[in-house]
């Protein structure tokens, strides 16, 4: 089985829990926000740490990393703006009133959200505060972003001027949608029976999806504001939610990822093994890669719910992953980043689809799609080591 050894580095300058990792847009850097009221930088390059940010008086809950600025936020009710290279701190926004637990940059906006009930959209270079979102009747848990030329097409676009809308997630059991301009609350989307623990919106198709405690994920039209379907499969809270190719994957309590057809909402793929509640999931090559409460990553092969590797050595729940350059990278609650090498199980995966395309005759009909994903009862396993495992799928 595989040992911390597995990994090609193991990082342990934090000392406090891991609690959100994130890749700069041009691949450069990461950064990780920990409960030792402090966010590191390290180079994509050379793995090392370049940048230690101080100055929160408590845990970080989030972060977010451009290529020149980096944004962190915290239990001590404020948000901090840093710059990349000098690790100076260039802004401090104050104004929230409780943990703020989630950020979001758009445009020139930066928006948070608070156990204090309420978002809030701040000026990205400046310290204001442009606009608070009250309405929620509790913390306001994740958050989205659009404007209507994302979803208007352009005859309608003519008609309106353009306008940013902010959509929040509650333990209220809502989602409410915002014009960012006035902070009205544009369409309160009831349905959720539990707290909304994550969305992610598809505006090309006008659609948002949201995941609940109530083990439920509901799609919704973001124009009218409609509930189109409910995903009902899980046994479990729905953690998170990845969409890719219009096949949106969740990540549950109960143990396991499903993946779904988003324009059916046809269920057509269980990935299992895990021993402890899926909390991260990333798509990348046709691999889907998770982490876990039971401490460990998994890689599966996407299509097939094949079980490819096992990556062993955190010794707690595992955050939050991200994947650059073929290098799979891990934040985990104790404290540590790990970085293992995925290049070969990227290698076997392209080399199976090109090998599937060439077959004569290959169907790509969702229903025989369907039936291939159910049919499949068991795999083997190649670990870290090179061990072959036998794993039960279904």
């Amino acid at each position: 089985m595989g040992s911390s050894g597995s990994a090609l580095k193991v990082c342990t300058d934090h000392r406090g829990g891991i609690n959100w990792l994130s890749l700069s847009p041009d691949g450069q850097h990461l950064l990780t926000g920990s409960e030792d009221g402090t966010a590191r930088l390290w180079s994509t390059a050379d793995s090392q740490c370049h940048g230690h940010f101080q100055g929160h008086e408590s845990y970080i809950t989030f972060c977010h990393l451009e290529n020149e600025v980096a944004f962190t936020c915290s239990a001590d009710h404020t948000i901090r703006k840093w710059d990349v290279m000098t690790g100076q701190c260039l802004a401090i926004y104050r104004g929230h009133t409780s943990i703020v637990n989630r950020i979001l940059v758009a445009k020139d906006y930066l928006f948070s959200g608070s156990y204090d009930r309420t978002a809030r959209c701040w000026s990205v270079d400046k310290e204001k505060q442009i606009q608070e979102f009250r309405g929620h009747r509790n913390c306001v848990l994740t958050l989205a972003h659009y404007s209507s030329r994302d979803v208007l097409d352009e005859s309608e676009e003519q008609e309106k001027l353009s306008r940013d809308f902010l959509v929040t997630g509650s333990t209220d059991c809502t989602v409410k949608v915002w014009w960012v301009s006035s902070g009205r609350c544009y369409q309160t989307l009831l349905g959720h029976t539990g707290a909304v623990l994550c969305l992610i919106l598809d505006a090309p198709n006008r659609e948002l999806f949201s995941g609940s405690t109530d083990y439920t994920i509901r799609t919704w039209n973001i124009v009218t504001g409609e509930q189109l379907k409910v995903f009902k499969e899980h046994q479990g809270s729905v953690i998170c939610l990845e969409l890719v190719n219009r096949y949106l994957y969740s990540g549950s309590a109960d143990k396991t990822v499903k993946c779904w057809l988003a324009d059916t909402g046809e269920q057509v793929q269980t990935y299992k093994t895990h021993k402890h509640s899926v909390s991260t999931l990333k798509y990348h090559a046709g691999i889907l890669f998770t982490g876990s409460g039971d401490a460990c990553a998994r890689a599966f092969n996407s299509k097939t719910g094949v079980l490819q590797r096992i990556f062993r050595g955190h010794k707690f729940i595992i955050n939050c992953i991200q994947i650059h350059n073929e290098l799979l990278y891990t934040a985990s609650h104790d404290g540590t980043l790990r970085i293992w090498d995925v290049q070969g199980i990227c290698k076997r995966n392209k080399h199976c689809l090109k090998k599937e395309r060439s077959v004569p005759g290959k169907s790509s009909q969702k229903g025989s799609l369907s039936r291939l994903f159910n049919n499949r009862v068991g795999c083997t396993v190649q670990l870290e080591n090179g061990e072959l495992e036998a794993v039960e799928l279904m």
